[in-house]
């Protein structure tokens, strides 16, 4: 019953917690590199366009489903749909996506809350780059702290969540996105008075047609596409999850850019704290992935005045990103679990809890125990494997079985969708929007699952 489900305290905390959700690693290792590979200023416009054209109507989707439903991705279908339709499958492929997300993504969060404590300990002070490098493969080579590292978020995460939504996820999550968004403005500003700030400021935001030329419109257009709809961690039933747990007063859409606008936000300031820092300290060197992180940073950071006390903030902010996604996402497993057994909050989070630790396992031992299965060859893991079918498959195919569903009178609907929308103050969806959510969306939609697939292996 809608009346028997919990409910979130405010709408800030919605705000904040479906951000959270989104804001992730990702903003920090991934969307900075490309805008700078991609033409700057002009590759941000281009994102910022796909960001609107995809990403809100997909945002907003996933909010109607999981407020019209009151229940979790994996039986959101059940209330929905018509008699004898089969779109149910898709939650339990959706919860299983959430899982699978879960099996790599608590291991890098492990890496992140290792880094912090090394780097509050003094422990890369004085490290040249060849000494930083072996910090970071002597900790994926080691198994046991790992382990135990992946073990500790493992266990906060859970243990925030078994006390509830609104009593404590949703205040846990305020403070700690509020401290997020407060250390990367700090980070930001430092920034602005590096020697390098006008020359790494310039690459990333002003527009570089040569560049653009260089690396081919069509390429450009195709990542800013794909960055615009990674970045919200639509596909899955994360943010269907928060939608069910939100009220009637606000309409969704307006829900739907405040989270966009937020996630955003942090992806470009992560730019603004990551660009000056690399053309002040490395030579303009900025790689993505892991080596950003993991290792030019930290060099970076040895070079910087107080840079133990910048990079210990830098490695606090990247591992308050990591637990919000963290915390979002164990919520929606924890509420798929209860509703598909009937099973207390409490006694879900424990069952979880062991499931989910060990089943990070195999993401743990592929970089040691486990270091010979390279499944996309060599230097390959088994996180590239999990990360790829997350990434490349799940979020995108789930974000087009949620549109359709939305959308076709084999599905929920049209009207049924708009009407929940539509509930309240706030940005409404127009009728002129109907054409473009119904047929050309889902064609968007379609071309990216291809686009996601093919780039993957070239």
């Amino acid at each position: 019953m809608e009346g028997q489900r919990e409910k979130l305290g405010s709408r800030l905390g919605f705000i904040l917690l479906s951000a959270g959700c989104a804001i992730g690693i990702g903003n920090v290792w991934k969307f900075p590199y490309v805008v700078g590979e991609n033409g700057g200023g002009f590759f941000v416009l281009i994102y910022l366009l796909f960001l609107i054209a995809m990403g809100v109507p997909i945002l907003t989707m996933e909010f109607a489903l999981g407020r019209a439903s009151q229940k979790s991705p994996v039986r959101l279908y059940q209330q929905l749909q018509k008699k004898n339709h089969k779109w149910h499958l898709h939650g339990y492929v959706a919860f299983g996506g959430n899982v699978l997300l879960m099996m790599f993504y608590t291991t890098v969060s492990g890496w992140l809350l290792q880094y912090f404590v090394k780097m509050v300990s003094g422990q890369f002070n004085g490290l040249d780059s060849s000494g930083v490098n072996a910090v970071f493969t002597q900790m994926q080579a080691n198994p046991g702290m790992q382990i135990l590292f992946t073990g500790i978020v493992i266990v906060v995460g859970f243990l925030v969540c078994a006390f509830g939504v609104k009593n404590s996820l949703e205040r846990i999550t305020k403070f700690m996105m509020l401290a997020l968004l407060g250390i990367m403005v700090v980070l930001a500003v430092q920034g602005f008075f590096l020697e390098g700030a006008g020359e790494g400021l310039a690459f990333y935001l002003v527009p570089n047609f040569e560049k653009v030329a260089e690396v081919g419109i069509f390429n450009v257009i195709t990542s800013a596409m794909s960055q615009a709809f990674f970045t919200l961690s639509l596909g899955l039933g994360s943010m269907a999850i928060f939608g069910s747990y939100l009220k009637k007063d606000r309409s969704l859409l307006g829900e739907a850019v405040n989270v966009a606008v937020l996630d955003t936000f942090v992806a470009i300031v992560a730019g603004l704290i990551i660009f000056p820092a690399c053309f002040t300290f490395n030579n303009g060197e900025v790689g993505a992935g892991p080596p950003l992180i993991f290792q030019t940073f930290p060099m970076v950071f040895n070079n910087m005045p107080l840079g133990q006390l910048w990079g210990s903030l830098f490695f606090l902010f990247l591992t308050f990103a990591a637990l919000s996604t963290v915390f979002a996402v164990f919520e929606n497993i924890i509420a798929c679990v209860m509703d598909m057994t009937g099973l207390s909050r409490p006694l879900t989070c424990i069952i979880c809890l062991v499931g989910i630790f060990i089943l990070s396992l195999p993401c743990v031992f592929g970089f040691n125990i486990w270091s010979g299965f390279q499944p996309f060859g060599e230097g390959s893991s088994v996180l590239d494997l999990e990360d790829f079918i997350v990434s490349n498959l799940l979020l995108p195919i789930g974000s087009f079985v949620f549109c359709i569903f939305c959308v076709s009178k084999f599905g929920w609907g049209w009207d049924n969708f708009i009407e929940e929308a539509n509930i309240g103050k706030g940005r409404k969806i127009k009728k002129w929007m109907k054409v473009y959510m119904k047929y050309i969306l889902p064609l968007l939609l379609l071309a990216m699952i291809v686009v996601s697939i093919v780039t993957f292996f070239l």
